[in-house]
């Protein structure tokens, strides 16, 4: 049987840089009737486009929880050449042509408005074979506490946690310096079914800044569900000498989920950072990704609701 449906239309896909407050977001992923950052992104970008074609669609590199914040989230989207000529038109009596990727950015900014609490950073072309979920070869997050010592900002009331005990500083780095490494992080992710919990933790150490606040500083190859907020909750239960730093260590080995600390609030959590390979690289990064997601059923590669 013969196929004479027409091809798709060739599109380029285009990386956007994104960051926004969480707090009224409940967290990135399109759902009826919710406010998300991508149903609002998405929404502006109907807007844009209203008489060029489907709405595109986002593809994102972590798809942050409610509350959780970003200020270095990252994003794709395929555009035709169509919507594309569309951006790079003069818009209104005066204008004159612009680069695609900036008209881009200066329009979704411009429906959000002057208040809103999304931004788009930036617009630029993907190199050939980017994929913004399958493509990294990090993720770092932030988490941030104001305990008992630390100066407490109402200001920033929304993106630090307000601890009510002293937390000992040298006591968490040590605790949280023992669980880097690849391994089975089952006990501190919420399960999903098929989805595996194998991660490489590279980096997690913490540190007090100028008022005393304490930040915490993780990454990974990728996080699987909740797992950065379980991290971050066991230790801060061994700064108060509630758990022995060894036992972390115990509780990661036993695979299972505990009730021997608590999973901190999304609050103080913000993705900093998506690291991404060399252009060359980002297909080949993105092909080996989507070839281990394929063998072990999981969701490597992507933070998934850390």
């Amino acid at each position: 049987m013969v196929d004479h449906s027409e091809p798709p239309a060739p599109t380029t896909r285009m990386r956007l840089a994104i960051a926004y407050d969480g707090t009224d977001f409940t967290g990135w992923a399109r759902q009826p009737g919710i406010r998300t950052v991508q149903g609002e992104l998405e929404a502006a970008l109907a807007t844009v486009f209203r008489r060029f074609g489907p709405v595109p669609r986002l593809t994102v590199a972590g798809r942050t929880d409610a509350g959780v914040h970003a200020t270095g989230q990252v994003a794709h989207l395929d555009l035709t050449a169509a919507q594309i000529a569309h951006l790079a038109a003069p818009h209104g009596r005066g204008a004159k042509a612009q680069k695609p990727t900036a008209a881009l950015a200066k329009r979704l900014n411009g429906i959000a408005g002057l208040k809103s609490d999304i931004y788009v950073a930036a617009v630029t072309v993907a190199p050939e074979g980017f994929d913004a979920r399958f493509s990294p070869v990090f993720r770092r997050y932030e988490y941030r506490i104001a305990d008992a010592t630390a100066r407490r900002d109402p200001l920033l009331r929304h993106h630090t946690v307000w601890y009510p005990a002293p937390l000992d500083l040298d006591a968490m780095n040590a605790a949280a310096g023992q669980l880097l490494g690849l391994h089975d992080w089952a006990a501190y992710c919420r399960p999903r079914e098929g989805a595996t919990t194998i991660r490489e933790l590279q980096e997690f150490r913490w540190h007090r800044d100028d008022s005393g606040v304490l930040i915490a500083r993780l990454q990974a190859d990728a996080f699987c569900h909740s797992m950065v907020r379980a991290l971050v909750g066991s230790v801060v239960s061994v700064g108060e000498a509630k758990l022995d730093g060894d036992r972390l260590l115990g509780i990661r080995d036993d695979a299972r989920r505990t009730s021997e600390f608590k999973v901190m609030p999304a609050a103080g959590l913000t993705l900093v950072e998506v690291g991404y390979p060399s252009d060359h690289d980002v297909g080949l990064r993105a092909a080996q990704t989507r070839a281990r997601r394929s063998v072990d059923g999981g969701l490597t590669g992507s933070i998934s609701n850390a």
